[in-house]
């Protein structure tokens, strides 16, 4: 839930990411950086926000499959690449362009929570602030 003065940011700025693809199958595997930012990221990055984030792209299902000693997830992606690499129409349908896309998803922070991550994390790539 929003509350008044959140901020968003990038999910670049919490974690990093390796992809794979199989045939019409994207798969991610999300891990922050950080282990205190790990309850946050199992909140916002659930299977329904990664299904809209990418059904531009005819996402069918999502998986996720939390490894929380790892403070790490793993999200398959289904029918998102558009019949797979050798199939699509398109240039370039490889999972490692669409990883960055997933890494782009918006994560609401608290202020407090947004200046500990200190120039380069958040500071100089904040995407909004929460009016009321």
């Amino acid at each position: 839930m929003r509350k008044p003065g959140d901020i968003t940011v990038p999910l670049y700025r919490l974690a990093h990411g390796r992809s794979g693809d199989k045939g019409n199958r994207l798969n991610v595997s999300v891990i922050a950086y950080d282990a205190a930012d790990w309850p946050l990221l199992v909140q916002q990055v659930t299977e329904a926000r990664v299904l809209e984030w990418f059904a531009y792209k005819g996402a069918t299902a999502v998986r996720r499959h939390l490894l929380p000693h790892l403070c790490a997830m793993n999200i398959v992606i289904e029918n998102v690449l558009e019949g797979g690499v050798n199939a699509a129409l398109c240039v370039d349908t490889h999972g490692k362009t669409l990883s960055f896309r997933l890494l782009d998803l918006p994560i609401r922070l608290d202020p407090d929570r947004a200046s500990a991550l200190g120039p380069g994390r958040a500071n100089s790539t904040i995407v909004e602030e929460t009016k009321t």
